[in-house]
């Protein structure tokens, strides 16, 4: 079954807003795992308006399941990471001013500066995976630049899938197809919901983890976050 990564990041905004530490950010991680989830995701940026560089060095002890960062590899995320020494990272070509992610690398014009920063992690034993669009040619350099995984930015998908869930998912089943002749593994994040990542998942069953968080959490302030995540492990059951 595909495993479900939390994304806290937009906890972590709520407790910057008011100032304090409501919510706590470490409890919230550990009610995650206790409710279902099989990792937690954090996404920490220079302006630390969300996730804290402390946060995550509080966090990698607590935590019980698969604990991923992602971020821009400038040198102080790099130093983070290896600090931390995190189940996975994931590399986002993220400015540090940017919302949210909302594109992924061009591995073929970055093979040399991410083959680089890739082999740094796997030699700290650090798993690895490179964001990219559903292109077959960014996985293909994704691997060779030596990613363990890719993670495919699903933001088209869920921008297509209310009116045409076939034309939606058919670039993801191209570049999943990639990967898994690759061998390499297989990640999926960005605007997947409880309408269209059980759909994603059924067409692409080899699909590692999922990394959810904005609709994850705005889910939860209705359902409240125990069904919230049974309810996304539920769509990722096959």
């Amino acid at each position: 079954m595909t495993n479900l990564s939390v994304n806290i990041n937009k906890v972590a905004t709520i407790r910057n807003a008011r100032g304090g530490n409501v919510p706590d950010i470490l409890k919230v991680a550990q009610d995650c795992e206790q409710f279902g989830a099989d990792g937690i995701t954090v996404h920490p940026r220079p302006d630390e308006r969300h996730i804290r560089r402390s946060d995550v060095i509080n966090l990698r002890p607590i935590l019980r399941t698969e604990f991923n960062i992602e971020g821009y590899p400038s040198p102080e995320f790099i130093e983070l990471v290896l600090q931390v020494k995190p189940h996975q990272v994931t590399l986002v070509p993220d400015s540090p001013d940017q919302i949210t992610s909302n594109a992924g690398w061009d591995t073929k014009a970055n093979l040399e500066f991410l083959s680089n920063i890739l082999d740094t992690f796997n030699h700290a034993g650090i798993r690895t995976s490179i964001f990219v669009a559903a292109d077959p040619e960014m996985v293909e350099y994704a691997a060779k630049a030596g990613a363990d995984r890719v993670e495919l930015y699903t933001a088209p998908y869920a921008e297509i899938y209310p009116t045409s869930p076939e034309k939606a998912i058919e670039p993801f089943l191209t570049a999943a197809r990639k990967a898994k002749e690759l061998g390499i593994g297989l990640n999926a994040g960005h605007d997947l919901n409880l309408e269209n990542l059980a759909y994603l998942c059924k067409q692409i069953p080899w699909l590692d983890e999922v990394s959810i968080g904005h609709a994850l959490i705005c889910d939860a302030l209705y359902l409240g976050l125990k069904e919230t995540i049974i309810a996304y492990k539920n769509c990722l059951k096959q």
